[in-house]
């Protein structure tokens, strides 16, 4: 291994240009992360703040979804890709949720999963995203690329990561289906990165609902990750959540990989 580490950030910004606006992105010329990964931008390409720190990233990767005002990923990459993809395969209704990269045997996601929520229609949805998903990312593995994907998965995986679950047993974002694709996942030998690193350290979340000023209380989910192919496990250095940063109703999530 030689070179610095790889620093990955993701982040669900609720809206690029009010993050712009909030100056809630400058931290990031603090220590320029080489993929920074964005969420729910809600933006096309030619609408993104040029003031949104001073770091000159090398790319700028957007897909914007058919719907103007929501969805919406961007990708700052300061590494130069050998392959670029909005990876239509899994996100077929074109609604903005995928930067798909490669780079140094790295397959690289930055995914906006959807949310279930809504209704019945686009609870199954999500879930047929969660397996075309998989199906994508199976198939590069057995190409021999490692995976990374990171994003605002948009379930919590086990009771730990939830403040309350009890409460949440049958609400989308923690019913068993959505949280048997982690377990499936996982089994594949896919690895939760922060829980790699920091076990079962409970009250670490990454998102937490505005109306009921939740984050004050710290009554939270994890629903942002970093996941990696178990091929990457002993590169893997540091893991973590920016519960620091404001600006979102979500927290950065951070992954540090040493360089092949």
């Amino acid at each position: 291994m030689a070179g610095d580490p790889y620093y990955f950030v993701s982040w669900n910004v609720n809206g690029i240009r009010s993050v712009a606006k909030k100056g809630a992105l400058k931290w990031i010329d603090k220590e320029p992360p080489t993929l920074l990964g964005l969420q729910e931008v809600k933006a096309e390409a030619d609408q993104f703040p040029k003031d949104l720190f001073d770091h000159a990233y090398r790319h700028l990767f957007v897909s914007s979804s058919h719907k103007k005002g929501q969805s919406g990923v961007a990708l700052y990459a300061d590494v130069d890709p050998d392959y670029v993809s909005e990876c239509y395969e899994v996100d077929i209704l074109k609604e903005g949720r995928i930067n798909e990269i490669h780079f140094d045997g790295i397959a690289f996601f930055n995914v906006y999963f959807p949310n279930g929520k809504r209704n019945e229609e686009r609870l199954a949805y999500k879930m047929e995203f969660y397996d075309r998903f998989f199906e994508r990312i199976e198939g590069l593995r057995k190409a021999g690329l490692s995976i990374v994907f990171c994003g605002d998965v948009n379930t919590a995986h086990r009771p730990i990561d939830l403040a309350r679950p009890k409460e949440n047993e049958e609400i989308s974002g923690f019913l068993p289906m959505e949280r048997a694709w982690i377990d499936r996942l996982i089994e594949a030998g896919y690895l939760d990165t922060f829980r790699y690193i920091h076990g079962d350290e409970p009250d670490r979340y990454s998102w937490w609902s505005m109306r009921t000023r939740a984050r004050e209380r710290n009554v939270g989910w994890r629903i942002d990750y970093f996941f990696v192919s178990e091929d990457l496990k002993e590169r893997i250095l540091d893991a973590d959540i920016l519960h620091q940063i404001t600006g979102s109703d979500h927290a950065p999530v951070t992954l540090r990989l040493a360089r092949g």
